[in-house]
């Protein structure tokens, strides 16, 4: 009897496991902020090329407001 309790218990455990496999998922971790949000949080921070970072993210808005500006040009 306890060697087939353990191997239902053992099923138990694992059938948990799966069911909440999926809770976690990487779409719902960081639906909270966008990646440009991440990305100036690593530039902001003391990490190891963080610099870098933040100089491709500023060369990244200087790019967005000129498409933007060429956009508006056409109107």
């Amino acid at each position: 009897m306890p060697r087939s309790l353990a191997w239902m218990v053992a099923l138990l455990a694992a059938l948990s496991a799966a069911g909440c496999g999926n809770m976690f998922d990487s779409d719902t971790v960081h639906a909270t902020l966008t990646q440009h949000q991440r990305d100036s949080l690593i530039a902001r921070s003391a990490l190891p090329g963080a610099a870098v970072v933040d100089r491709a993210l500023q060369q990244q808005d200087v790019a967005t407001h000129r498409a933007a500006n060429m956009d508006s040009l056409t109107r």
